[in-house]
């Protein structure tokens, strides 16, 4: 199963940069072009450089975005912005941070795992990509040899090896700070040993679940059998959590439908009806929260009791629960899927409304021309209200349960049906490539 190696982070200097949420960032592919700015502004050492450079007119094949982050790599560790560690460590880590007014503590790991391909059911994805060039990523790799951020991965320990390892730290963590968004980090180096060797053997008997980084992923799969012919090249970072850790949380993505011809909400509702208990939840512009998150609750109730159910938004004067009448739906469609894969939200979705009534199929999730996604329910609302979108779906959270089954059995989930929060972020430890164990 999973091969996980210690390895020498590469991690910024303290006493040259005092302050890492000046230099920290969240993953490049949820960075637009005015957080990509304001990320540069923040530091001149802000791994946003390497990681997501800004391009220019001018670029040509001797200075450009991958070339001048391999500069400023090199320059960084030549003035010990940066540094390589002496000794190889796998690397504890633990998040504070609160959502929906809980606040939680998730714990995890990194390590350099050996990157295989998917038909070994060694590392597994989890949901299906929404096609993107990969390309990009992979001419960063090629330029700096450098993992700057880090794959979210998924393994499944009901005997909480690492949780316990964590009670067994007497050190002070080698970082230890807040960020903008007042998540804690803390981060500890845990070197040769029995703890080391415990979590090495318990990864070899496991999976690893993709949770975020799939592009990364196979971009890192990829380059490693371009430089098939050396040492080294064939691991990957990842930051490991236990699928049972109490801290991991999963929120839902909200779907937003566009550009639909001709549309009529009253026709669509009519149709839906078919498959799904329609409830209405009327509002004046006074009350308009109020109703929501009247809506909201019923739709968490529904799917704790197991069951099936939507919040939809069509720009009127109400919102509506969808609840699927009965699961036996799904198998009317003909699906190549488990009944595990056909229980899941994001599959009725897909399936029942959006191919089925509102003929939105493979091609338009991929170029997202009539479909797109949101985290923030408000965000949502508003895209409909200003006449960006004609339709807000909500969903509940995919359950950690239905994740294990689905992906176990080799399948695939729906594009965008998990979000973990929060990610992991860019710039905390750096792996250096080729890996020196």
């Amino acid at each position: 199963m999973a091969e996980i190696i210690p390895f020498r982070g590469v991690r910024y200097n303290l006493s040259r940069i005092s302050n890492l949420s000046q230099v920290i960032t969240p993953p490049y592919d949820v960075i637009d072009k005015n957080k990509q700015k304001y990320y540069y502004e923040k530091s001149p050492y802000n791994i946003i450089r390497l990681e997501y450079g800004q391009i220019f007119p001018q670029d040509d094949e001797n200075n450009n975005v991958y070339t001048r982050a391999a500069s400023e790599f090199n320059g960084w560790l030549e003035q010990e912005i940066l540094f390589r560690e002496e000794q190889p460590a796998l690397y504890l880590y633990e998040m504070d941070f609160q959502t929906g007014g809980e606040q939680y503590t998730r714990s995890g790991i990194f390590a350099c795992v050996k990157v295989e391909d998917f038909d070994k059911k060694v590392i597994l994805p989890h949901e299906e990509t929404l096609s993107k060039p990969k390309e990009d990523r992979l001419n960063l790799l090629r330029t700096c040899k450098a993992n700057f951020s880090p794959i979210f991965g998924l393994f499944s320990d009901r005997e909480f090896v690492v949780e316990e390892t964590f009670k067994k730290m007497t050190e002070n963590p080698v970082i230890n700070f807040q960020d903008e968004e007042r998540i804690n980090h803390r981060l500890w180096a845990l070197r040769e040993g029995p703890e080391v060797n415990s979590i090495i053997d318990l990864l070899k008997n496991k999976q690893i679940f993709i949770a975020d980084g799939h592009h990364r992923y196979e971009t890192a799969l990829e380059f490693s059998k371009e430089m098939a012919h050396q040492k080294g090249y064939n691991y990957v970072l990842m930051g490991l959590v236990n699928l049972y850790n109490p801290g991991l949380v999963v929120l839902p993505t909200h779907r937003l439908v566009k550009n639909l011809v001709n549309f009529d909400l009253k026709s669509f509702l009519e149709k839906v009806s078919t498959y799904f208990y329609l409830e209405e939840f009327p509002f004046q512009e006074n009350n308009k929260d109020e109703a929501f998150e009247k809506m909201q609750k019923s739709l968490q109730r529904i799917g704790e009791k197991g069951e099936h159910a939507f919040g939809l938004y069509g720009g009127t004067s109400s919102f509506y629960l969808l609840t699927l009448k009965d699961k036996k739906i799904m198998d009317q469609f003909n699906l190549d899927y488990s009944s595990n894969w056909k229980s899941l939200d994001v599959s009725i979705l897909q399936v029942a409304v959006m191919e089925n009534i509102l003929d939105i199929r493979s091609t338009q999730r991929k170029n997202e021309s009539n479909l797109t996604y949101k985290r923030d329910e408000k965000e949502a609302l508003e895209e409909v209200d200003q006449g960006f979108h004609q339709l807000a779906f909500f969903l509940n959270p995919t359950r950690v349960e239905e994740i294990i089954t689905v992906a176990g059995g080799g399948e695939r989930m729906p594009q965008k049906s998990t979000f973990f929060y929060p990610k992991l972020v860019t710039g905390l430890v750096i792996n250096l490539l080729p890996v020196d164990k």
